[in-house]
């Protein structure tokens, strides 16, 4: 993409509302741009990432067996009112009525209009374990929204539901989606402890909170020290493996983790305290087992072995893409911007034309563009070219500032000895290569 027929409104400036680090870079490199309070458009840039994100999402519950589907924003009120949750549920609920006057919702989350689905559906334990997930915008009402897409009225969710005949297949189910989040979060860059958390208005008697630790985190969080170096299981892990899968959540819950809300004094006392830690977290994923709390309330039941029918037992399990935008921000920034990591990069590649016009600095930059990007004997990287006519320490600030991993400087001294320089924007090296050289060395590191 070249930068000069892209939209990218990057502001000089950092906006007074901008309160935390993410919040205001985003604003600053043209990522989002609020319409209210908690609510954003994404911009190109953001919206980038955003998908990005997404899609490591979306491989790795499928890689765990969850089936996507897609589920409407509205939700009609009656099913709300069978589960006993639409009067319950508290202000947050945005509550609207069509023109005939049926009362309908926009979606907090989908417990209730998944098991709709369920029941209208599934008739025997035959059919079970099931697990199905989609990526959908939900709404919250904050009373007191802030800090940007992290804590916002309108955000992207992907929430899974699991159905099992039972207890034991349930917590099957759950040990399943626990290490999936591990592995998200292990390819999103992040490192993310589970904390023994407060079920909230979803219910249940069982649930973790993944948290991210950093400073602007929202919630006071307290954790053994041994979970930042905790091995993420591979990618080779078989999810059909439940002995395995139970081990492993064994292992990354055996150490003290609990949030604030779940915290326990006594317990904390015998952590010794060169080992304890306590932080800030940013809330990045919430999984919960909830036994037959929406299933029993709504009828859905499976046919057992013995003739006899059941309420299935639930789970639900949620990721917000779009607030892990934010974290990700939090954990990968410096003075003069965002350093992503790779895998969720909105251009894996910057390149700089310091001369626009001038013909080696051209050529150059047109080369590189083309080797490196998408097509027909290409690398197929995504790259974002600043061929705008502007001073050098523009381009330079604003390439720092959206954080893309590596920036290719070609300049007209550089060029004139046929090589370009290489930087590295998260360690600052810099190297001079020649083009060829150049090309290949960005292929070996993509």
């Amino acid at each position: 993409m070249r930068l000069s027929q892209y939209f990218m409104p990057i502001l000089k400036e950092t906006p007074k509302e901008a309160e935390i680090v993410s919040h205001r870079l985003m604003l600053r490199a043209g990522m989002v741009r609020q319409q209210s309070a908690g609510i954003y458009s994404w911009l190109p840039l953001g919206l980038r990432v955003l998908r990005k994100i997404e899609e490591i999402v979306r491989e790795e519950q499928n890689r765990a067996g969850a089936i996507e589907v897609l589920m409407p924003t509205i939700q009609p009120a009656d099913l709300w009112r069978e589960s006993g949750r639409y009067d319950d549920y508290g202000k947050e609920m945005l509550r609207i009525k069509d023109r005939q006057g049926r009362d309908f919702l926009f979606g907090p989350t989908n417990e209730e209009m998944i098991t709709e689905i369920f029941r209208a559906s599934i008739r025997s334990y035959k059919d079970l374990p099931l697990n199905l997930y989609h990526i959908q915008w939900k709404f919250r009402d904050e009373v007191r929204p802030r800090f940007g897409v992290m804590r916002g009225r309108e955000f992207l969710m992907k929430d899974a539901y699991s159905f099992d005949v039972d207890e034991a297949g349930a917590r099957a189910s759950y040990n399943r989606m626990f290490v999936s989040y591990l592995r998200t979060f292990a390819r999103l860059g992040l490192k993310a402890i589970p904390m023994r958390a407060d079920t909230g208005p979803i219910g249940g008697d069982m649930s973790h909170e993944f948290h991210i630790l950093a400073d602007t985190g929202e919630s006071e969080v307290f954790c053994h020290s041994d979970y930042p170096d905790m091995a993420v299981p591979d990618a080779d892990i078989d999810f059909r493996d439940d002995s395995t899968l139970a081990a492993i959540v064994n292992q990354w819950t055996t150490p003290y983790a609990a949030t604030e809300d779940m915290h326990d004094e006594n317990e904390w006392g015998q952590v010794p305290e060169a080992n304890r830690i306590s932080a800030r977290g940013i809330e990045a994923g919430h999984i919960f087992y909830f036994g037959t709390k929406y299933s029993q309330a709504m009828g859905a039941r499976v046919m057992t072995p013995d003739g006899s029918e059941t309420p299935v037992h639930m789970g639900s399990y949620g990721i917000g893409p779009s607030r892990l935008v934010a974290a990700i921000i939090e954990a990968f920034h410096d003075d003069n911007g965002i350093i992503w990591p790779k895998s969720v990069t909105p251009f894996d590649v910057g390149i700089i034309n310091m001369k626009p016009g001038e013909k080696a600095c051209d050529e150059a930059c047109e080369i590189l563009y083309a080797q490196l990007q998408g097509g027909e004997g290409s690398s197929g990287l995504d790259v974002l070219y600043d061929d705008r006519d502007q001073r050098a320490g523009a381009k330079f600030a604003g390439m720092d500032l959206i954080g893309l991993p590596t920036q290719v400087v070609v300049g007209p001294r550089s060029i004139k000895n046929g090589e370009v320089e290489i930087k590295d924007r998260r360690t600052g090296e810099r190297v001079n290569l020649t083009v060829e050289a150049a090309l290949n060395k960005l292929r070996e590191d993509h």
